[in-house]
């Protein structure tokens, strides 16, 4: 556990900069007694009025706040009300939002999500525009994180396919990493994975996996073969498949290992991904090895599973499940 904590405590001070779909998350909550007589669906009696919360990349940018680093963000928003309002909660957190760049064109992305009683979703409603962004935008995203990296010690693409990290943005970006020096992990959609080759890390989810290996992955020998494959294929340092109830899976050069699950009860899984991508690049960038980050970030994973809603996690939620579940070992405990 004191190795655990040493590493954890080395995210003081680590600044990270966080690149791609900023959006606003809505949530309305209410309570149900009846179903409506138009339509067979439930009448939701809203209390109050919504909650918006910074999403997509932007829960990534909370993400390392909550763990305790620094962090500047580069996306694009609309030149509407809802993306004043993410630069707005962004800025008086303390986040650098001179790299938010503004398309008149497009919209916020926004994702509203009905709940009753505090733990059921009952329909999500997605605002946004999915093309890629045009040329001039892309050129000044590229030059905006170009002018920040240098001030930062990672670099976390969080791609949820909006527009703003196609595959030639991506790639002019991993590049920049690379020239930088700067320690660069991803999570990308399938459909732009080859703009990411060379990252030093890159996370998937178990369905993307299963996307660009084009078949089931039911059996640990096949999560373990497609995963050697892709980290080949990507040229990237490491590869991570998380994979719900089971953990996740590491890839490094010469080895593939699966790191359980904690076991607990799972109340909702929006914003997991955010998490564990926070979680893992801090991590690395606090000098843990990709194995010891990767356990640092399951455990941010479940303490995010745990909450209602896209939220963050703390250090101190993390070292209180590794306590409560004895994973501990590995941290020279």
């Amino acid at each position: 556990m004191d190795e655990l904590t040493r590493i954890l405590g080395r995210f003081d001070g680590l600044r990270v900069l966080v690149v791609g779909d900023v959006m606003i998350d809505e949530h309305v909550w209410g309570t149900t007694s009846r179903v409506s007589p138009e339509a067979p669906v439930l009448v939701v009696d809203a209390n109050g009025e919504p909650e918006l919360r910074p999403g997509g990349a932007a829960n990534v940018v909370n993400n390392v706040r909550a763990l305790g680093g620094s962090s500047a963000v580069v996306g694009v928003i609309g030149g509407d009300s809802f993306g004043e309002e993410l630069r707005r909660q962004l800025s008086s957190a303390g986040v650098d939002t001179s790299g938010l760049v503004v398309d008149r064109s497009r919209i916020t992305t926004r994702k509203t999500r009905i709940w009753v009683s505090h733990r059921q979703q009952v329909v999500r409603v997605d605002r946004e525009s999915k093309g890629s962004i045009d040329g001039a935008v892309a050129s000044e995203v590229v030059a905006r994180i170009s002018e920040k990296l240098p001030e930062c010690d990672a670099l976390v693409l969080s791609d949820y396919n909006k527009g703003v990290l196609s595959p030639s943005v991506a790639g002019q970006v991993v590049g920049l990493a690379r020239e930088m020096q700067r320690i660069c992990t991803a999570n990308p959609k399938p459909v732009n994975v080859s703009g990411f080759n060379g990252a030093g890390l890159i996370a998937l989810n178990q369905s993307e996996a299963e996307a660009l290996a084009l078949t089931r992955l039911d059996t640990e020998e096949a999560v373990k073969s497609a995963g050697r494959k892709m980290l080949s294929e990507f040229a990237a340092g490491c590869l991570v498949i998380t994979r719900g109830s089971i953990g996740l899976t590491v890839f490094e050069q010469d080895s593939a290992i699966t790191i359980p699950a904690v076991p607990l009860e799972v109340y909702d899984v929006a914003g997991a991904g955010d998490t564990v991508i926070s979680a893992l690049t801090l991590a690395l960038a606090a000098g843990a090895t990709p194995l010891e980050a990767a356990r640092i970030a399951n455990l941010a994973g479940g303490a995010a599973v745990r909450k209602v809603g896209v939220a963050a996690v703390t250090r101190e939620e993390i070292v209180a499940l590794a306590a409560a579940s004895g994973d501990v070992a590995s941290y020279g405990a």
